[in-house]
């Protein structure tokens, strides 16, 4: 596997809504990295350093991408947050000529626009999943639904009792790389009570809240007598926040732009070397 080395300076990123589940996540992986380094993080509420690091208010965080971090201006953002928030980190980060990673879901088309914009003065790579093992899925779910023509199509996705969106935003990838080749399937169904039975050009959509499941999708095609189930589940967060990791290291240096997590595993087959244990 190819990594950045002990010789090289790691990247500096910078860490927005650090006191949530995955900015904390992305921390505690960036301290068993020997490629990144955590050089800012902030939170909108006042807590306690996380993994060893500071965290400073979020009203800051202009000046800190500009360079009044300790060691100077970040490499790059990744970003875990809210809508609204991300697309005040997004430009933020055009304003300082910052990278930004998000994993931020549930935008609102005006705030897709204005991330679009955001792009425009530098690279910016949004995903709904940072799993290596969902962007394989999605590639098999287009590969299999061009295979499959008239099959049913059904989608479930679980995921903890905190999750605010329904369905995931990886969800939604999903049934638009189901939409973007099966031309014939045109309606979404979320859920079914009652008489209901299937009809012509559904997707059937189902989104499960419960414990602390980290993320589990099931994409169902059925047909001809026969039935394919192809899924995907996360053990832990970690796996995501590696992911943005490596979208970190990969996109510093790029030109301005909008790309995705594929091009990351587009550009090189292995996973990098982390240089821990995990």
């Amino acid at each position: 596997m190819s990594g950045t080395g002990a010789s090289a300076e790691p990247l500096r990123v910078a860490v927005t809504g650090a006191g949530g589940r995955m900015g904390r996540e992305v921390i505690e992986a960036a301290r068993d990295r020997d490629d990144v380094a955590v050089a800012v993080a902030v939170n909108r509420s006042p807590i306690d350093p996380v993994a060893g690091v500071e965290v400073r208010d979020a009203d800051d965080f202009p000046e800190l991408l500009a360079g009044d971090a300790p060691d100077g201006a970040p490499d790059a953002l990744v970003d875990f947050t809210g809508p609204a928030s991300a697309v005040s980190y997004a430009e933020a980060c055009a304003d300082a000529g910052v990278p930004m990673i998000t994993g931020t879901t549930g935008f609102a088309g005006g705030q897709i626009d204005s991330l679009h914009a955001a792009s425009d003065a530098v690279p910016v790579l949004k995903a709904s999943n940072f799993a290596r093992g969902v962007a394989a899925l999605r590639r098999a779910v287009r590969e299999a639904a061009a295979a499959l023509p008239g099959y049913d199509v059904e989608l479930t996705e679980t995921h903890h009792n905190g999750k605010r969106d329904a369905p995931s935003g990886t969800a939604k990838s999903i049934l638009g790389d189901v939409e973007d080749v099966r031309d014939d399937l045109d309606k979404r169904v979320y859920g079914r009570e009652g008489d209901a039975p299937r009809e012509s050009g559904e997707i059937g959509v189902h989104a499960r809240r419960a414990g602390d499941v980290t993320g589990e999708h099931e994409v169902l095609f059925a047909g001809n007598r026969e039935s394919i189930e192809l899924t995907h589940r996360a053990g832990d967060r970690g796996v995501f926040a590696e992911g943005a990791l490596d979208a970190a290291v990969w996109i510093a240096g790029r030109d301005p732009g909008w790309y995705d997590f594929g091009d990351v595993l587009d550009a090189g087959g292995d996973a990098p070397d982390t240089g821990g244990d995990a």
